[in-house]
């Protein structure tokens, strides 16, 4: 089965601008920096655990998505999506530059996967288990899900780290900090 993720044209967009921009390390070194980029992680339920575990100060990506994570700067934002449960548990900020590391932390099918390139992270919004907001609740309004047919949109969530339109983001963001609040009302 070929792998949407490594397929899809928007996911080529950040090596390419990487390997190609003059202009872009023009603007790097003229003092102004680069806009914040987005980014959904897809982990399994385990893998999230770990992450959390780990106070949500670090996160480790596939060896084959180190170009990818070259890209990640601080100030970069990422989404957890967990599989199995279809739901968008939390968002992260970037707060370092990528970086290789292969103690074990998270688990692949692959045994010689270890997750080498990390990043630390520091949490913005975190839901408990019970408050994972459901992708199919919200998959409908995301810019991103359209490339793929209707009937298919759970493709949008397979592979393991995807770039995400900012509005996107603020989307899911949006529906994760409103069950953040409607929690914490709750508990009073």
């Amino acid at each position: 089965m070929v792998d949407p993720e490594e397929v899809a044209p928007e996911q080529e967009r950040p090596e390419r601008a990487a390997k190609s921009g003059r202009s872009k390390r023009k603007r790097k070194s003229g003092g102004g920096g680069r806009s914040a980029q987005y980014w959904m992680i897809v982990s399994s339920p385990d893998n999230f655990r770990k992450t959390r575990e780990h106070g949500f100060t670090i996160q480790g990506l596939k060896s084959r998505h180190r170009r990818r994570v070259e890209t990640m700067r601080a100030g970069d934002r990422l989404l957890y999506y967990v599989t199995g449960r279809m739901g968008f548990a939390a968002t992260v900020t970037v707060s370092s530059p990528m970086y290789e590391d292969h103690t074990p932390v998270w688990r692949s099918a692959r045994r010689d996967e270890d997750y080498p390139w990390r990043v630390h992270i520091r949490p913005d919004v975190i839901l408990d288990e019970v408050d994972w907001v459901p992708a199919k609740d919200i998959a409908y309004r995301l810019d991103y899900v359209r490339k793929w047919p209707p009937e298919h949109w759970t493709l949008a969530f397979q592979g393991h780290i995807h770039s995400l339109p900012r509005a996107d983001f603020g989307i899911i963001e949006d529906e994760i900090s409103r069950t953040s609040r409607r929690r914490k009302a709750l508990a009073g």
